[in-house]
């Protein structure tokens, strides 16, 4: 059996960009490309969560949402619809980090200069502080 992400992902590309925390996309690469000083020689990481804040019609559907304050890890099952209309209901469990933890982790891979602040939908900035309302943070690190 394919873990859940991987089957999520099948025949759901045209699904997945029509998703509600999809659509801020363009000014967010708008923002990393021009904090990156439009250079394509670099690497970018994008780790996000899936379970989106607000949901609208036809936008994935979660339920029985669990947290492990140990691991972690929320475990849900989300229902959606892919590309060719058919439903999944995919059992999936999702790793989240405070700013602490990929603080360290950064540190531990030679980053030297770490960044942190909100992710504001479709408006990156590093004007925006991390909140404890911000569904995202935006991590921009350096070696």
């Amino acid at each position: 059996m394919p873990q859940w992400y991987k089957e999520l992902f099948k025949d759901y590309a045209r699904a997945y960009d029509n998703e509600s925390f999809t659509q801020g996309t363009s000014g967010e690469c708008d923002f990393i490309e021009k904090e990156i000083e439009y250079n394509t020689s670099l690497s970018i990481i994008d780790v996000e969560g899936f379970c989106a804040a607000a949901n609208k019609e036809g936008d994935a559907v979660y339920k029985n949402n669990t947290f492990d304050l140990l691991t972690f890890r929320d475990h849900n099952i989300t229902t959606i619809e892919d590309d060719f209309g058919n439903k999944k209901e995919l059992e999936c469990n999702e790793r989240y980090y405070v700013p602490s933890e990929i603080t360290w982790l950064l540190k531990t891979l030679h980053y030297r200069k770490i960044d942190i602040y909100g992710a504001k939908l479709g408006a990156f900035s590093r004007n925006d502080p991390l909140t404890i309302d911000d569904f995202e943070m935006m991590v921009i690190a350096e070696k």
